[in-house]
């Protein structure tokens, strides 16, 4: 058996921006379609502390990048979906034929579920069912029902309920949205017909959606590659991984600790780390659900970045704080910000920075996390940057 490629961790952690659309200055003639690709998806967030989530993550591959344009493409162009991977997020309308199998899956999983059981009835889906197709789009506050029982956190009120099962089902499609609100119509008024009505063998769905992951990935476990889209189950890669073993690469990946783990890699890998160049040295802010990081697990091995989302921990309890971002610079993570858009006042406010052990704040180091904080201001719609006072003393 030939002997797994070894990949040194520098040159891992340059492949996975590189994959990740973070290897390059965020610069140059914006191709949303083409970017939202080449990610493969984009999760959605409903949290706005400076830009939602899907913003951010888009504004970080492409600072010519504005809120508006996602709605255009999805609105207007139907050049996206909406629908769930591992939460909500935005697809390329072409992958459409290869998510019928998802469709399926999750209308079977929420059909399962206790929580969405019980409120499944076919009188109340055939009311919404009718509405829409009569009245044209529909949100959530077109509808009246209230929550049964004792209001709880995650409660949803019927209607909420079956809007959301149709919507995992395929029968309703995100027709657009008003700030973050979602509009549901019938999917056969959203989907483009020719895609829709394509039938994909379901073993050729499972080997495009691990394909696509692998090559989204550029390397990664079994388990990575079912994670990326979260539309598979184990078995589903492994017997994957099995046919097609001639063409995937075995590989052994160094952490930033020094240990090795296998892997797999694309088929092109060689290729890929030929090509490779340093990334940019520019300090970009990243956004808390920004795929590179999506993976707490990989980020600490490759990165030796311990890094944790602290809005839903009780703030007693935080470390950080709500909302922290992450500062990545070339190609390791140098510490991590707390950055809030304060639009009553037109600034961007900058309560708290920690710098990673080892990194010394250099006046250099300092003017391009101004420079990054300016730019992050102009997507939020804000002018000014405003330093506390207790992080101007820390730096």
């Amino acid at each position: 058996m030939t002997a797994p490629l070894k990949i040194p961790n520098r040159t891992a952690r340059r492949l996975w921006l590189s994959v990740n659309g973070l290897g390059g200055a965020p610069t140059g003639p914006l191709d949303l379609s083409g970017l939202i690709r080449s990610l493969g998806f984009v999760q959605l967030d409903t949290i706005q502390v400076v830009s939602r989530a899907h913003h951010h993550i888009l504004w970080s591959r492409n600072q010519n990048y504005r809120e508006p344009m996602l709605d255009r493409l999805l609105a207007r162009d139907r050049a996206v979906f909406e629908h769930f991977t591992h939460d909500a997020s935005v697809l390329p309308m072409e992958f459409l034929p290869m998510w019928q199998r998802q469709f399926t899956r999750m209308k079977a999983k929420v059909s399962r579920s206790s929580w969405f059981g019980k409120h499944l009835a076919d009188d109340h889906l055939a009311h919404i069912r009718r509405r829409i197709t009569e009245e044209g789009p529909l949100c959530t506050h077109d509808f009246d029902t209230k929550i049964q029982g004792a209001r709880e956190m995650w409660k949803r009120p019927p209607h909420k309920i079956g809007l959301d099962y149709l919507w995992y089902a395929g029968e309703l499609a995100t027709c657009h949205r008003d700030g973050f609100t979602k509009y549901y119509d019938l999917a056969e008024r959203v989907f483009p017909e020719d895609l829709r009505r394509q039938d994909i063998p379901e073993q050729d769905q499972v080997d495009w959606l691990c394909h696509v992951a692998i090559d989204r990935l550029g390397i990664g476990t079994q388990g990575e590659i079912r994670k990326f889209w979260e539309a598979t189950d184990v078995a589903d890669v492994a017997d994957w991984a099995s046919r097609h073993a001639g063409s995937l690469v075995p590989v052994e990946v160094q952490s930033a600790g020094g240990s090795w783990s296998r892997a797999l890699a694309a088929p092109d890998i060689e290729a890929r780390l030929a090509a490779l160049v340093p990334p940019t040295s520019r300090l970009r802010i990243l956004n808390p659900f920004d795929p590179a990081i999506r993976d707490r697990a990989r980020l600490k091995r490759l990165f030796g970045f311990d890094y944790t989302v602290e809005m839903f921990v009780p703030a007693a309890k935080r470390v950080w704080g709500y909302y922290v971002y992450p500062l990545l610079e070339g190609d390791r993570f140098v510490g991590r910000i707390e950055v809030k858009a304060d639009r009553r006042h037109n600034r961007l406010a900058v309560p708290a920075l920690w710098w990673e052990p080892g990194v010394q704040p250099t006046p250099h180091r300092r003017k391009k996390l101004q420079s990054e904080l300016e730019r992050f201001a102009r997507l939020a719609g804000v002018h000014d940057v405003y330093w506390d006072a207790s992080v101007i003393a820390k730096i």
